[in-house]
C-alpha cells in the first residue's frame, strides 16, 4: 500500500479531523485527504464527493491503488448527495471560494443535524465564512495558518454550539487573534499591501472607496505585532 503524503494545506485540514469520524469530503478532487485519513485510521468511513467526473474518476483510481475499502465516491454538488443513513458527523471543504462554500452549507442546512464538525479551507472571504457558519449553529473551535508556495492559507474548524463574536473577531478570527504569530503578521501585511496597491490604481472620483480602504488599513495595522 502506497502511503499518501499530503501538502501542508491538506495536512492542516487532516489534523483537525477527530479520530473515529464519519467524513464527507466536499470537492474531494483526487481523494488524497480521504486516503490519508483512512490509512492513518482517523476516520471510520469517508464519502468523497466532487462535481467533476474527471476528478472523481482519478479519486476512484487512487482509492483502488491504495487498497482501501472504507471510502465511497459520489458524483454531485456539495451536500446534495448526502443521505440520513450516511450518519456523517464531519464535513471538510477545502480549496473553494467563500460564496460557494456558504451556498453549499446554507442550501442544505437540513442535512447538518448530525454534523458536529465542519472544517473549512477557503481561498477567499474568511469573514463571510465565519459569520455565515456561526449562524448555522456552530462556533469556532480551532484556526491555523499554513504557508505553502508563498501562499498563506487559513484553516478553520467549526463545532456544533453557539457563541457570540464581535465583528473584530469574525474579521480576524478569534483563535488567530489570541495566538498571533509571524504568519498572522504576514497575512495582515499582505492584505495591507494589496489595499495600498488598489489605492494607487483607483481614480480620484472613487474617493469613497479610497476612504474605506484607508480605514480598513488603519484597523489592520493596529493588529500587527
Amino acid at each position: 500500500m502506497t502511503k499518501i503524503n499530503l501538502s501542508k494545506r491538506l495536512l492542516a485540514v487532516a489534523n483537525m479531523v477527530q479520530k473515529g469520524s464519519i467524513l464527507l469530503d466536499v470537492g474531494c478532487d483526487h481523494a488524497l485527504l480521504d486516503i490519508y485519513l483512512s490509512q492513518n485510521k482517523i476516520v471510520k468511513k469517508a464519502i468523497a464527493t466532487d462535481i467533476a467526473i474527471g476528478a472523481l474518476n482519478q479519486a476512484k483510481k487512487n482509492i483502488s491503488i491504495s487498497n482501501i475499502s472504507n471510502i465511497e465516491t459520489r458524483l454531485g454538488d456539495g451536500l446534495e448527495i448526502l443521505n440520513k443513513e450516511d450518519n456523517v458527523d464531519t464535513i471538510t471543504i477545502s480549496g473553494l471560494g467563500n460564496q460557494k462554500i456558504i451556498s453549499i452549507l446554507k442550501n442544505n442546512k437540513n442535512k447538518l443535524n448530525r454534523v458536529n464538525n465542519i472544517i473549512i479551507q477557503s481561498n477567499t472571504g474568511y469573514y463571510d465564512i465565519r459569520k455565515n457558519i456561526i449562524k448555522l449553529g456552530y462556533y469556532i473551535e480551532k484556526e491555523v495558518l499554513v504557508k505553502e508556495n508563498n501562499i498563506i492559507y487559513v484553516i478553520i474548524s467549526f463545532k456544533k454550539g453557539n457563541r457570540i463574536y464581535s465583528r473584530k473577531k469574525l474579521f480576524f478570527g478569534p483563535v488567530l487573534l489570541k495566538n498571533k504569530n509571524e504568519l498572522f503578521n504576514e497575512l495582515i501585511n499582505n492584505e495591507i499591501n494589496k489595499n495600498n496597491f488598489i489605492l494607487k490604481k483607483l481614480p480620484k472620483e472613487k474617493f469613497i472607496k479610497k476612504i474605506r480602504l484607508k480605514i480598513i488599513n488603519f484597523v489592520l495595522k493596529k493588529e500587527v505585532l
